[in-house]
């Protein structure tokens, strides 16, 4: 029987976000924490999640708890994404663009952890619009779940399985 402690081992998290968040009340003001976490093994699979508590590490782990949650896999091309994407989430928007092998993660703030965490090691990316990093966060992830293998999508529309299918 696993315990809790070796389930969570192969993935790794990352703390993106910490806020402090005030709510008013009648004796003055009620402070609590929100984390953005980003959990992923290194190898195609990745989320993000917030958790909200009234401590910081509770709050942590509340944000990587729902990250394993909503976890989405990746798919690379060697360590580079197959194809160039963009994706919009709220006001924030992001292009992922495949990188040469030795180019490493030309990222900042919550692309480059969400992009580390899924384990790929070269990519050029641009963040428009918001910088809100809860949206940043989200809109790298809706690009990289939009991405499909090629090969499986000529198969798809051929109605080939996929080792018929040549790379012309």
């Amino acid at each position: 029987m696993k315990t809790m402690e070796q389930e969570q081992l192969p993935y790794e998290d990352k703390l993106v976000n910490l806020k402090r968040v005030a709510k008013v009340v009648k004796g003055g003001r009620r402070f609590s924490f929100t984390a953005l976490v980003v959990v992923g093994d290194g190898k195609g699979q990745v989320g993000a999640g917030l958790g909200k508590a009234k401590e910081i590490p509770e709050a942590i782990r509340k944000g990587a708890a729902a990250g394993r949650k909503r976890m989405i896999l990746v798919h690379m091309k060697d360590k580079t994404i197959p194809y160039g994407i963009a994706a919009k989430y709220g006001g924030a928007e992001v292009f992922l663009k495949p990188a040469a092998p030795g180019t490493g993660i030309i990222a900042g703030g919550g692309v480059r952890a969400v992009l580390q965490l899924a384990g790929v090691a070269d990519i050029l990316t641009k963040s428009l619009g918001s910088s809100n990093p809860t949206n940043v966060v989200r809109a790298t992830l809706l690009a990289l779940s939009r991405l499909r293998d090629p090969k499986e999508e000529v198969a798809k529309r051929k109605a080939q399985p996929v080792a018929e299918v040549s790379s012309e």
